[in-house]
């Protein structure tokens, strides 16, 4: 699987959204294998962050000056938020940018597989607790919610996630709605 993934990441072409009013910011698509299964790990934040209170996210944030890609970002951020080591992340390739609708955030994502068993260790600031969720119950037609909109024109889909009471919306369902959507196309090759 990692390598099908790795190949289907590559052979892609991303959508960059570049515009000088954004804040370059990245996150983590975390998976990895457990229990006969694949997973991915998300993080709730915490209700006295300034930003996105609650909700649920990947790991990640803003880019930092001392930061050279974003990929150093999604790194730097997910050591800081969950204390997953760099040097323990595989990454495998990029999905399309992605912008918050509230707070002017471009987000590039990586996908990347991480070790299983891991002593993640929260850190309390930004998030409140790690969620892990089997792929197979996000891929459960149960829990997804599609929305559509016309705005300015154009039909804008919404996706809405709901796994054991936990409500993935925004900037992260469009996300993991494009991982899934490459993830089925490689495991049903």
């Amino acid at each position: 699987m990692e390598q099908r993934l790795r190949e289907a990441l590559s052979r892609r072409q991303k959508r960059y959204i570049i515009e000088a009013k954004l804040v370059p910011s990245a996150v983590l698509v975390p998976i990895y294998y457990k229990e006969g299964e694949y997973h991915i790990l998300f993080t709730k934040r915490t209700g006295w962050v300034k930003k996105h209170k609650g909700q649920i996210s990947f790991p990640g944030g803003a880019q930092q000056e001392g930061d050279k890609t974003l990929i150093d970002t999604a790194l730097r951020e997910c050591a800081e938020e969950i204390g997953l080591a760099p040097g323990e992340v595989k990454p495998l390739g990029e999905l399309d940018d992605t912008l918050t609708e509230t707070s002017n955030y471009v987000i590039s994502p990586f996908v990347a597989l991480i070790p299983y068993p891991y002593q993640f260790r929260v850190d309390g600031g930004e998030v409140e607790e790690i969620i892990e969720v089997p792929v197979s119950a996000l891929l459960d037609e149960k829990c997804l919610r599609q929305v559509t909109a016309i705005i300015g024109g154009q039909a804008v889909a919404s996706y809405f996630y709901n796994y054991q009471e936990r409500l993935i919306w925004g900037a992260t369902a469009r996300i993991l709605h494009q991982f899934l959507d490459i993830f089925t196309r490689v495991m049903g090759d």
